[in-house]
């Protein structure tokens, strides 16, 4: 831990840097006292900006924490970093939601270790932000507490509370005439609340929940309203607690150690949470130094290990309010403490055991316990074959019954998402197709989601409950039916996604955890020997450019290869 000397015992030792100097001098320009400069710096990382319902109001609780950092000794120092919203965004093709998540880790780095902060707290909600401000904490390994945003209120339409998710579905609907507009404008207009994750298990929600269980944020945080009267609490108390992270030199590679990042993945399991988080996980565990574990493999251990104890939206019948009704984040640890390592430390300075021990579950339906789960197939799963041999992501939880094993399609293959949504909104998508959209991994096209083409998918009920969708690209945590994404390699990396043509059979059994391309090996060979990618580098600014340059495979996180 940094001490500050006094500037009393500068004076009397006369060890007056001119750099040092320079900034007393700049801070007390700034109105700063002298009592104050001299009090530990505390760096308050906060993406609040206006254009993101998650973080607008990050302003309001960054004043509750530095309340608390004021009263218990320290210095609050605001800073401010990207805050990109993943539906906000456009998709393509100029999507840089994922790419921003790096990024965000670097600007933390200048602004925190440039600056000399002792200790941070960082506020964030939403998608990237949160797996970057964790890269980030790991990275700069000092005192850190995370306070996440907290959950939207529900919406409220024609009397009824809506989940937003509801909304979503009835787009491909109302695109084919099949719905009143009245309704349609109704449901979408008010299905949003004002500020706060998205209400169901989507990336944001999903990420929110990893950092508490990875012991990076105080208890319940993640499952508390983004209106409600307790996350302020929350981040008054963050304030506090802080500063003792910092008097005793807890760090945050001391808490999101490899058996805390162990957990928040069979957390992961038992919530079926987004399926980035197969990417945003491993990118945290590398910042932390943990990069000889393959972390793939062990989302498919766990995937066999833990069962799914509340079943969330978008696949099931609850959502966030409903969770955080039932007990929250300490309610579902406490039950899921079997399978988990208790004694591992979190920035309560206490272990999560001792965090959780008092939880309550006041909804047995919402938050299962181990022996009455929701289903024994996890959340999600690792498939691995000949066409995805690092592996490819799948959301068990949200795959038809009928599509669980045994299927086998013909491969229809698009470039690119806008000509697979031509072919399916002309009618030219058959019962049983596998879906082929390429060029959408990190490398080709910034992990960019195939999420369009699945959500009008969905409004074709007889194609949805037989087709693959098969990509390189990520999903959006609202993923659902036989959606095969994060296909490693990538196409652009000379992947065998990169040589599916058209009306190849592609098996895949989800029971089983294979995806196959059905062609000979002699013949896999000679499509691979003629296989050539190149970035269209002129298409896109160079912010884009750096990251393709940069970025690494999405089995090892997608960070940035150095």
């Amino acid at each position: 831990m940094l001490k500050k000397k006094k500037y009393e015992d500068m004076r009397s030792c006369w060890e007056f840097g001119e750099a040092e100097e320079c900034r007393r001098g700049l801070m007390l320009g700034m109105g700063y006292t002298e009592e104050e400069i001299h009090r530990p710096l505390i760096g308050i990382v906060n993406s609040w900006n206006e254009y993101n319902p998650g973080h607008v109001h990050l302003d309001k609780l960054a004043q509750r924490v530095k309340q608390g950092v004021r009263e218990a000794g320290g210095l609050p120092l605001e800073v401010m970093t990207t805050g990109i919203c993943d539906g906000m965004v456009l998709k393509d093709p100029k999507y840089i939601e994922v790419p921003s998540r790096n990024s965000i880790a670097d600007q933390v780095e200048i602004s925190v270790e440039g600056n000399f902060f002792d200790a941070m707290v960082m506020l964030c909600t939403c998608d990237s932000i949160v797996p970057g401000y964790l890269m980030a904490a790991a990275r700069l390994d000092i005192p850190t507490i995370i306070v996440t945003g907290g959950y939207m209120p529900l919406g409220i339409n024609r009397g009824k509370e809506v989940l937003h998710i509801h909304a979503q579905d009835k787009v491909g609907t109302a695109q084919k005439g099949l719905m009143d507009m009245d309704e349609y404008n109704d449901l979408i207009a008010h299905s949003w609340g004002i500020c706060g994750g998205c209400t169901s298990m989507t990336t944001a929600n999903s990420m929110c929940m990893i950092a508490e269980a990875l012991g990076m944020t105080l208890p319940n945080n993640s499952s508390m309203c983004a209106a409600g009267s307790a996350i302020y609490k929350c981040a008054y108390e963050a304030g506090l607690q802080i500063m003792n992270l910092l008097d005793e030199g807890i760090t945050a590679r001391q808490i999101m150690s490899v058996e805390a990042i162990k957990n928040a993945i069979k957390l992961d399991m038992a919530v079926a949470a987004s399926s980035n988080l197969i990417l945003h996980i491993p990118a945290i565990a590398h910042e932390c130094g943990y990069t000889d574990i393959p972390w793939w493999k062990y989302f498919d251990e766990a995937s066999n290990d833990i069962p799914l104890l509340s079943h969330l939206a978008p696949s099931g019948m609850y959502n966030v309010k409903d969770f955080d009704m039932a007990g929250g984040m300490t309610a579902m640890l406490k039950n899921l403490l079997p399978k988990l390592d208790g004694n591992v430390m979190t920035v309560t300075g206490k272990t999560l055991a001792e965090n959780v021990k008092d939880a309550r579950v006041w909804n047995d339906d919402v938050i299962r316990s181990l022996d009455n789960p929701v289903m024994t197939e996890p959340g999600i799963g690792v498939l691995y074959g000949s066409l995805a041999p690092e592996g490819a992501i799948i959301k068990i939880a949200a795959v038809p019954q009928n599509l669980m094993t045994g299927y086998k399609g013909k491969a229809r293959v698009f470039d690119n998402l806008d000509d697979a949504l031509t072919a399916l909104r002309t009618g030219k998508i058959n019962e049983g197709d596998a879906c082929v959209i390429r060029y959408l991994g990190l490398k080709a096209r910034f992990g960019t989601t195939a999420f369009t083409f699945q959500e009008e998918l969905k409004g074709h009920p007889g194609l949805f409950t037989s087709c693959a969708v098969i990509t390189d690209g990520r999903f959006s945590g609202g993923s659902s039916g036989l959606s095969v994404g994060y296909v490693s390699p990538e196409a652009a990396l000379g992947g065998p996604l990169g040589i599916v043509e058209e009306g190849d059979m592609i098996e895949i059994d989800v029971l089983g955890r294979r995806i196959d391309l059905c062609i000979s090996e002699e013949e896999k060979a000679a499509r691979l020997a003629k296989f050539h990618f190149e970035f269209p580098a002129n298409n896109y600014p160079r912010f884009l450019n750096l990251f393709v340059k940069n970025v690494g495979s999405m089995a090892a996180g997608g960070i940035w290869e150095v």
